[in-house]
């Protein structure tokens, strides 16, 4: 009498055409073939997602391997284990027995295992005289064998795909980094273009980036930001080709920041005399030799008040204020973070915005303020630079203007007009007394 194989589940559990599959792959693999069960298994592992397994289905399938005792699986051997629940959910980490029967369940559907069950569902294996196992009901491991070479292939297009996905998140970093660098160093050393644009254009793009987008989406954007790019480095290296190829890096920044339109009241980087900003050749002189003075911020507010109308509560009553529209006029100016990160640095909190107030109530005489930040910073440094006479010089002007007001169409200045411009000069007059 021929024995019967067991095709089909036990139970209520049903048959599908891809179990049928499994078994006709099974049936078909070679009596010489022989597989590594482990290293087959780290195929499986690895293209999991390409077979639809779960974690859990592999902790299960790498529990089912190792009772069977041999570590190399052939195709004319018999690859039918039988362990209890019992035992699978012990050598699976203590899986709670419905998790195990899902997950075989998944296995099965994989086609990673065949189900070979006996008549009543039990597994057990059925023994002759001499100890030789005759026939056994369980789970039967011999897709492991015949489906070996696709797993390898499969585990193969994963890594390869890792890799690629790997090279496109690296591109993706070069490329944000570089972007950002090389506009921020346009705009430091003063360099004639659309920023704002471009910085838009940047953020733009980075903001449809999703947060776990897929490989194409990332070589998408990666392709976008290659564009632009190119199109910064193409205004970078014009500027630098249009001056002298023969300066050196800090000649280059120089010559950038001593625009022919500013005043003769700025700084000059130069080799001789230097003037300080907002005042003259004695004043310069006289700076290392006068006390370190604080200057009250009403003369401050006096002197620029054109950053008045940054201030964020309608009123600037304290040098946190002042330091706050500071931060908002960085950006209205064109300085880079670093120009004004290094300001703070040498000059303090308190007299970088003090500096940058006096910039911004003269931006219109400043062809590029990031550079001149920078030549006053530097300048600073070496101590040769107080914001006291730039702030005197402003203060100055002012008065001077006060003193001579244009003529209206109307006519002279009312009584009324007169009397504030007095005032305010006044109460000048008494802060500096003081």
């Amino acid at each position: 009498m021929t024995e019967h194989i067991a095709t089909t589940p036990f139970g209520r559990r049903t048959m599908t055409l891809g179990q049928i599959a499994s078994q006709v792959k099974a049936r078909a693999v070679a009596k010489e073939a022989a597989v590594h069960k482990w290293e087959t298994f780290r195929d499986i592992r690895e293209a999991r997602d390409l077979l639809g397994a779960t974690e859990r289905a592999m902790a299960i399938l790498n529990a089912l391997l190792s009772f069977h005792r041999e570590t190399v699986l052939t195709g004319d051997g018999d690859l039918i284990v039988w362990p209890s629940n019992e035992q699978l959910m012990a050598r699976a980490n203590g899986m709670p027995p419905t998790t195990l029967r899902r997950h075989l369940a998944v296995l099965v559907e994989c086609g990673l295992i065949i189900r070979r069950d006996s008549p009543n569902g039990k597994r057990y294996a059925r023994k002759g005289q001499r100890g030789e196992i005759k026939q056994a009901f369980g789970f039967d491991l011999s897709p492991i064998v015949a489906r070996a070479g696709e797993f390898t292939r499969l585990a193969g297009a994963v890594q390869a795909e890792k890799y690629a996905f790997r090279l496109a998140k690296e591109r993706l970093t070069l490329l944000r980094r570089d972007i950002v660098k090389l506009i921020d160093t346009g705009i430091g050393e003063g360099v004639p273009s659309n920023w704002g644009g471009l910085h838009q254009r940047y953020q733009a793009v980075v903001g449809s980036l999703p947060r776990s987008a897929p490989r194409l989406r990332v070589e998408s954007i990666c392709e976008e930001l290659e564009m632009l790019w190119r199109e910064i480095r193409e205004v970078l290296e014009s500027f630098t080709n249009s001056r002298n190829p023969d300066a050196n890096e800090s000649h280059f920044g120089r010559h950038i920041q001593n625009s022919k339109t500013e005043s003769n009241s700025e700084s000059e980087r130069g080799s001789g005399e230097r003037k300080e900003a907002g005042g003259s050749a004695e004043d310069t002189n006289k700076l290392r030799s006068q006390p370190k003075r604080e200057l009250p911020l009403g003369i401050v507010l006096s002197a620029c008040p054109n950053m008045r109308e940054l201030a964020q509560s309608g009123a600037l009553d304290d040098w946190r204020g002042l330091v706050a529209a500071a931060e908002l006029a960085r950006p209205m100016l064109g300085i880079s973070p670093s120009a004004w990160w290094e300001a703070r640095e040498v000059l303090g909190e308190r007299q970088a915005a003090v500096t940058l107030a006096a910039i911004y109530q003269r931006a219109d005489q400043i062809n590029s303020a990031g550079g001149y930040l920078r030549s006053l910073t530097d300048r600073a440094r070496e101590g040769k630079f107080s914001t006291l006479p730039m702030v005197m010089a402003l203060l100055r002007a002012r008065l001077a203007a006060e003193r001579t007001p244009p003529e209206t169409p109307g006519g002279p200045p009312s009584d009324g007009e007169q009397n504030v411009r007095l005032a305010v000069s006044e109460a000048l007059l008494r802060s500096l007394r003081s």
